[in-house]
């Protein structure tokens, strides 16, 4: 069985260059549709966050902006039938990369808050 880790920001906010601060996490539909075409394929999926912290869904990815509503309601309620392995990653730094087949980070601009600096993460 193929195994995947999927790397989850732990950021809730993006500090850009000149200080601003904007809500953000991660973004819903880059990790809901992989994980729902991994989960179908039958591949075992590991969440992991920095320090093993819930990660925040930047609601801009759930915005009317961000696609249509339809959309919208099928990434919400697939994130929803995973609410239980979110609310419990495990904690980036005790994850052993060579556990895995594939590493994959789901987008969105909480990544570069946090994973983008992360030194457990650069070494992925």
């Amino acid at each position: 069985m193929t195994r995947v880790l999927f790397v989850v920001s732990a950021a809730d906010r993006w500090t850009l260059r000149d200080g601003e601060v904007h809500p953000s996490g991660f973004w819903g539909e880059e990790l809901a549709v992989p994980h729902k075409v991994f989960s179908a394929a039958g591949w075992e999926i590991t969440l992991a966050t920095p320090g093993g912290k819930v990660p925040t869904l930047d609601r801009l990815s759930m915005s009317r902006t961000a696609g249509w509503p339809w959309r919208l309601r099928e990434v919400a309620a697939y994130l929803e039938s995973i609410r239980d392995r979110l609310d419990s990653p495990g904690v980036l730094a005790e994850m052993d990369p060579d556990d895995f087949d594939v590493v994959f980070y789901p987008g969105g601009h909480g990544p570069m808050e946090d994973l983008a600096v992360d030194p457990v993460s650069g070494a992925l």
